[in-house]
């Protein structure tokens, strides 16, 4: 499997955990020009919330947790804004979660954070 089609897989693996646990997925991997891509837009209850999926197959360069940079967060913010103004979500409570992926010798795990950045 190429880097793209396996980070797809984490990214529908993270989608049916949300959809799991209640959540409603309202987009998925959402790009906005050149300014980045949203993995998944869901709402939980009233509030519109903004997941980043990392993934890993090793702990070799650490963990999907530790892969979260200050640019990529920045990115993830400013292309939030974008997908709320351009779907007129104004005024709309929202949070920004991260869900980590790990098939570690064929297992898997989990993991779900809640207002992560």
């Amino acid at each position: 499997m190429n880097k793209v089609h396996v980070g797809r897989e984490a990214e529908q693996r993270a989608a049916e955990h949300l959809q799991e646990k209640g959540y409603l997925i309202l987009a998925r991997n959402f790009k906005f020009m050149h300014m980045g891509e949203l993995d998944i837009v869901a709402k939980d209850g009233d509030t519109l919330v903004f997941v980043e999926v990392r993934y890993r197959r090793s702990r070799s360069y650490g963990s999907p947790e530790g892969s979260l940079t200050p640019k990529k967060l920045h990115t993830v913010r400013r292309t939030a804004e974008a997908w709320m103004a351009r779907n007129n979500y104004h005024r709309v409570p929202c949070r920004f979660d991260m869900v980590a992926v790990e098939l570690i010798a064929g297992n898997e795990e989990i993991r779900h954070y809640q207002n992560a950045f």
